[in-house]
């Protein structure tokens, strides 16, 4: 592998890296802002004694859906960004096995078949 595929791959696994922590955040600070409202709410109308871990449960089931509609962008990126290391690893995992079959460095088996039809 050339040095420049390798920074690639470094590359996109640090922006996977970044994606999926950042969604994760927006996940957590979904819920605690839930949490929040949902307990100050309770105290508003005038339950003194509501249960913090009880509006803890609630925020978690209300911020499952929720985080699907209002994080869309953060998911698709983190996917996006999934998609891209895995295509990268699918490719680089084909050149091995290419090589190991003794194919050329050119790339993979369908390359050289088609390379074999022009001549």
């Amino acid at each position: 592998m050339s040095d420049n595929s390798d920074n690639q791959t470094s590359g996109s696994a640090g922006r996977l890296a970044r994606d999926v922590v950042i969604y994760t955040f927006a996940r957590i600070a979904l819920v605690v802002a839930l949490t929040a409202v949902i307990y100050y709410a309770a105290q508003l109308i005038g339950i003194r004694e509501f249960p913090l871990i009880v509006a803890l449960l609630f925020a978690i089931v209300i911020a499952l859906p929720l985080g699907i509609w209002v994080l869309a962008p953060l998911r698709k990126r983190a996917t996006e960004s999934i998609a891209l290391v895995d295509e990268r690893r699918r490719r680089d995992r084909e050149q091995l096995q290419a090589r190991l079959r003794g194919a050329p460095e050119g790339g993979s088996e369908a390359t050289r078949e088609s390379r074999k039809k022009k001549d």
